[in-house]
């Protein structure tokens, strides 16, 4: 500990996967799993890292290698059909649309649009190619500032453990709006083509593209450059499963969408080639059956899921599904999980309990200042700690591994929650202009980020007497009458 004098002089991996702590176990697993193509249940607490591990197994995989399409199918237009397209072919196949737009470089497009797309750094201003990573000017990492900057948004709240991870690459396409000469709106999109090219498209580029697409009678249902992670929610039928939109023309030849045009890609099916995680996975009832018999078939249809729409009658067979499956719940959720997809984890993969806690010695205490550094550094907003504030965190994680899981001489892995204590202890610094997060800012952040149970046992003596005065409040007595005391 006496080897830094802030978080600032502490080097962090850059991969995610060498970025979890205190799961040597499930990290191994999770390489096997690549390497062998099986599937995992990951089984914990919340807020002890099942959202990264399911990230950093995305991360170890090969980009996709193929990209699949939606055609027309002239014998019946309601069962459009599927071509499968290699690498190789897709970028030896010239695609006219490609013709048209304009060519630009990063310095001749608005500097958002450049720094979004990956080409310009957000902490120094200079360009380079999309694929570096790292800016070679300042040395910033260039993926993880696009990503703050997305943490930073309006919904940031709104955003996942999982998000926290850096992206793989920066967005592919952008679409903005701007005021023409006649005084009206028109689309402009912006399209990373190549490591240091940006193709942009105007309102006119954009309905060519539409008319040329209708003659080629196909439409990309997964990109060859997708992503390799993709978290379902299982929200609804249509996003994990896929769907076909309305039409109300109804698929008139003139002024209708032809079928093949509405087809939308399932969360199990964009996964192609990649990871399929489902967090909370006995939350999705029924929908874990079509889980089981994706992950058996590798295939699964798509079709019009609402009785009352057009898309009705529309049925895609046969659409790739390949995926590796992660799927996360807590300790008491572990029974509601279908027992024939449990079975078929456990054929085929592993069952991981993860830990809770990690022994108390120099080497991981050193990992808990790696976890700390990472939170402050992703986060962005709040600066970085000493070496007093860092020792005040690492008491209270070994208080939270004796209060929570009862074990004595240990670290807590619920990260979570510590995380919480470094963002709020940060929060006090920026309040107080301090360029540094001190030991007063963690003493604060630790009493004031106490649980509102533990807030109403320290106010009221225990909960139930909390929400006995909570109920008694809300009495209609007459003045004077103390009876409900």
């Amino acid at each position: 500990m006496g080897d830094f004098e802030t978080t600032k002089e502490v080097v962090t991996p850059k991969t995610l996967i060498k970025q979890i702590i205190g799961q040597d176990t499930a990290v191994e697993k999770v390489k096997f799993a690549v390497k062998q193509r099986r599937n995992i249940l990951l089984v914990g607490p919340p807020g002890i890292g099942k959202s990264m591990l399911a990230k950093a197994m995305s991360d170890l995989l090969s980009p996709p290698t193929v990209e699949i399409l939606i055609t027309d199918n002239p014998q019946n237009t309601n069962k459009p059909l599927i071509k499968i397209r290699s690498r190789g072919e897709s970028e030896a196949e010239k695609d006219p649309v490609n013709e048209f737009g304009k060519i630009q470089t990063a310095n001749e497009v608005p500097t958002y649009v450049s720094e979004v797309l990956g080409f310009r750094c957000i902490t120094c201003g200079n360009t380079s190619r999309s694929k570096d990573r790292i800016c070679p000017n300042c040395g910033e990492d260039k993926y993880r500032k696009i990503a703050q900057r997305k943490r930073a948004s309006l919904y940031s709240d709104l955003i996942t453990e999982v998000i926290e991870a850096f992206p793989q690459e920066p967005e592919r396409e952008i679409h903005a709006t701007r005021i023409n000469k006649e005084g009206s709106e028109e689309t402009l999109i912006y399209q990373r083509i190549q490591d240091d090219k940006i193709r942009v498209l105007d309102q006119q580029a954009i309905n060519t593209i539409k008319e040329e697409r209708m003659k080629l009678k196909e439409m990309v249902l997964l990109p060859l450059d997708r992503k390799t992670f993709v978290h379902a929610t299982g929200a609804s039928e249509t996003e994990l499963l896929g769907d076909v939109r309305h039409d109300p023309y109804g698929s008139h030849p003139e002024i209708g969408t032809p079928a093949y045009l509405r087809v939308v890609a399932g969360a199990i099916h964009e996964a192609h080639e990649g990871v399929l995680f489902v967090d909370e996975l006995p939350q999705l009832g029924n929908l874990q059956a079509y889980i089981l018999t994706a992950m058996q078939e590798r295939k699964f249809p798509i079709v019009g899921r609402n009785p009352q729409s057009a898309g009705a009658s529309v049925k895609v067979v046969d659409v790739p599904c390949d995926f590796l499956f992660v799927g996360a719940c807590n300790i008491r959720e572990l029974k509601d999980i279908l027992p024939p997809l449990r079975s078929r984890v456990v054929g085929n993969g592993y069952e991981i309990l993860l830990e809770t806690t990690m022994p108390d010695n120099d080497e991981n205490r050193f990992k808990v200042v790696q976890f700390i550094t990472q939170e402050i550094n992703n986060d962005s907003r709040i600066p970085h700690a000493t070496g007093d504030a860092v020792e005040v965190i690492i008491d209270e994680s070994v208080k939270m591994a004796e209060a929570l899981d009862k074990t004595r001489d240990s670290l807590t892995l619920r990260l979570r929650d510590l995380g919480g204590v470094v963002r709020m202890a940060g929060d006090y610094a920026v309040h107080e202009g301090s360029d540094l997060i001190l030991k007063k800012h963690v003493e604060k952040s630790i009493k004031e980020s106490r649980s509102i149970e533990h807030q109403l046992k320290e106010r009221y003596g225990s909960y139930w007497d909390a929400l006995r005065r909570d109920e008694t409040s809300n009495l209609q007595g007459v003045e004077g009458d103390k009876s409900y005391l």
